[in-house]
């Protein structure tokens, strides 16, 4: 078995096992809390077996997904042009990092009651915040690539005439890419809890988020736990089957 291989299936691995460390932790706190107030792992696992049945579910399942799939896009292609751009241009360079630190700080939540206002109710503003959640960390992990990028490959490529478009494509984006790889999964992590956060406040059309937020508005715990259930696990399920099958592919050089 080949090193990559084996690191993909200890990763594997050790999702499980935190899922089972999980799973009974919860078990643990439902036989001391009453059922109203902790459903058991066994009755959340009827009811994400019915709702695994029903046409609702898959419905919203849509809705969030293709939201995500927007936002997260839009977030990746902007945020590798503006540090590549950024990262190669000194005169604008620290500036723009500031600013990247400082809106990084505000969470993507807190920019839903302003698109609210200015898109109204609808899918819009739940993209707009997902994309803010993943533009900034990967913005920031490309510029901060681009200024690590060797002096003597950048002036290579200048004594070899190539313009500035070539040096971004042939020189820049070729080294930055392992840091890209790294800022995408941060940025995957930040665009779904920005999705989820925003659904449950927006309640617009069916969603993940808005499913999780009506059942605690009627009190149901046992539609809670199988909706956190569902969310945490699908979102293993991406970053883990996706997003790290991916990385191993642009990156098989450094797992051989």
């Amino acid at each position: 078995m080949s090193s990559t291989q084996t690191t993909g299936v200890a990763s594997k691995r050790a999702y499980v096992l935190a899922i089972a460390v999980i799973l009974f932790f919860w078990q643990v706190a439902a036989w001391f809390l009453p059922d109203f107030l902790m459903p058991d792992v066994h009755t959340a696992l009827i009811r994400l077996w019915e709702e695994l049945n029903s046409a609702e579910f898959y419905e919203g399942l849509g809705n969030s997904m293709s939201r995500l799939g927007i936002g997260y896009g839009a977030a990746l292609f902007f945020g590798i042009v503006l540090g590549l751009v950024g990262g190669t241009l000194n005169a604008v360079r620290s500036t723009l990092k500031a600013a990247i630190i400082i809106l990084q700080s505000i969470p993507s939540i807190a920019w839903v009651p302003l698109f609210l206002i200015l898109m109204g109710f609808g899918n819009l503003p739940i993209i707009v915040v997902v994309a803010i959640g993943a533009f900034f960390p990967t913005a920031l992990s490309v510029m901060n690539a681009t200024e690590s990028v060797e002096r003597v490959h950048i002036s290579a490529a200048r004594v070899m005439g190539a313009s500035k478009m070539q040096m971004l494509k042939r020189v820049y984006f070729p080294a930055v890419t392992p840091e890209l790889i790294t800022g995408a999964q941060l940025a995957f992590g930040n665009a779904w809890r920005a999705l989820i956060s925003a659904e449950m406040i927006v309640g617009f059309s069916a969603g993940l988020g808005k499913s999780l937020a009506y059942s605690g508005e009627i009190a149901d715990m046992t539609g809670v736990m199988t909706n956190i259930l569902v969310i945490a696990v699908l979102a293993a399920v991406i970053d883990q089957v996706i997003l790290e099958r991916i990385k191993h592919r642009l990156l098989r050089y450094q797992y051989l």
